[in-house]
């Protein structure tokens, strides 16, 4: 489970440090994945996600590791009641259900607590924003698209800009 750098999986590649992160997002389905690194025992978690209405949370390590998942407003919060934790590991922490989507999904005040309930510094991924082009013969295409967001353009004006309008 460590890593070496030529990761082609990096789940269960465990980097230094705590972070939370976007894994893959089903804007259709109004699911997505939060992968959690953790190189040590996290007993509790609790985040934000701004630009969605969040309606549920399950899976992931939390619920193998039995753990209450409870969601209200845009906070996800994850608790043991038995004193459990969940191992060192670098995967899919719960999964997310939503609704109403914004144009940029960004993870916010996340606490993550060790088995002597410290607080552990947490790193947190960049923002989603999956809307682009996702035609590939476009010029402007996006390869971190997943909803087509009907921008797409295929010629370049004569500045050299796609899609610009620059005229002689």
């Amino acid at each position: 489970g460590v890593c070496n750098g030529d990761e082609t999986d990096p789940v269960n590649c465990i980097q230094e440090g705590y972070s939370l992160s976007f894994g893959s997002v089903d804007l259709t389905n109004g699911v997505l994945d939060i992968i959690m690194n953790n190189e040590g025992a996290v007993a509790g978690f609790q985040f934000n996600i701004d630009g969605l209405d969040i309606t549920d949370a399950s899976g992931g390590t939390a619920e193998d590791n039995d753990f209450m998942i409870s969601t209200g407003g845009g906070v996800v919060i994850g608790f043991s009641l038995t004193g459990a934790s969940i191992p060192p590991g670098n995967t899919v922490l719960t999964q997310v259900s939503f609704t109403n989507a914004g144009d940029e999904l960004c993870l916010s005040n996340a606490i993550l607590s060790d088995p002597d309930a410290n607080s552990l510094d947490v790193d947190l991924g960049d923002c989603f924003n999956g809307f682009g082009c996702m035609d590939m013969s476009a010029c402007n295409y996006d390869p971190n698209a997943v909803v087509d967001d009907g921008s797409c353009a295929y010629e370049y004006d004569c500045e050299g800009e796609c899609g610009g309008n620059a005229e002689f």
